[in-house]
């Protein structure tokens, strides 16, 4: 598989995710089994535990559940979006898109301004 092909499907990929994650209920993520190594191991629960709820709360705008299950996503949610917009630049740079992207919207506004 030629790289083009591999970054045009990891940009799919990263353009489809938070949609999917939208679809799915926000409480999609809270039953289920204990992965967490620490919590399965010693019963102790890590500054990570519960990590993935309170992501899937906040994304769907549901801050005090968000908050109930970890504290850290005020710092952890805006990082992933910091990260997603990196990957998603990236992987249209790569494509030669990101270039073309940007003349698109400099002659938008500039027919606007």
């Amino acid at each position: 598989m030629k790289k083009k092909n591999i970054y045009k499907v990891w940009l799919f990929l990263l353009v489809i995710t938070p949609f999917v994650l939208w679809l799915l209920p926000a409480d999609f993520f809270d039953e289920g089994k204990e992965i967490c190594p620490s919590k399965v191991l010693l019963d102790i629960e890590c500054f990570g535990c519960g990590i993935t709820r309170a992501v899937m709360h906040f994304h769907h705008f549901e801050f005090d559940e968000a908050l109930y299950y970890n504290l850290g996503v005020v710092w952890v949610y805006p990082f992933l979006i910091f990260l997603w917009l990196i990957w998603v630049k990236d992987a249209l740079k790569k494509l030669n898109l990101w270039q073309k992207l940007t003349q698109i919207i400099k002659q938008r506004t500039e027919i606007t301004s």
